[in-house]
């Protein structure tokens, strides 16, 4: 599945209150890998040091993955999250240069702690 283009039009769906409530309503369905794609960028965005134009492709992003329906809607069972995931690491790729050591760690404390022991690949970028 592709990346959804222009990833910046969806920038206006992105709510971080929403974020987190969907994060805690789906995080079991979605599995450790997409949670952490999710919290990464969450928290790239967090930085000061990232750029607009990069916060703008995180917030994009996040925005989509906030959408109900979309390319593939959620509630689809197998593939509902498929364009979601693909757009959340085509966003990571295209701000992977923002991803600093603290964000990872951030993430991934973050991923432990609703995951309990994860396998350690499904944090591996």
């Amino acid at each position: 599945m592709k990346a959804p283009k222009n990833l910046e039009k969806y920038i206006p769906n992105y709510d971080v209150e929403r974020l987190w409530k969907k994060l805690r309503r789906v995080f079991r369905r979605l599995g450790a890998k997409a949670v952490y794609y999710v919290l990464i960028l969450y928290y790239a965005m967090q930085d000061p040091q990232v750029s607009k134009k990069d916060k703008g492709i995180i917030l994009g992003a996040l925005g989509y993955f906030l959408l109900p329906l979309d390319l593939m809607p959620d509630f689809l069972p197998g593939v509902g999250y498929t364009d979601d995931i693909a757009a959340l690491a085509f966003a990571i790729y295209k701000v992977w240069h923002c991803i600093t050591p603290v964000v990872r760690s951030m993430a991934e404390a973050k991923v432990y702690e609703w995951f309990g022991d994860v396998d350690q690949s499904d944090l591996v970028l």
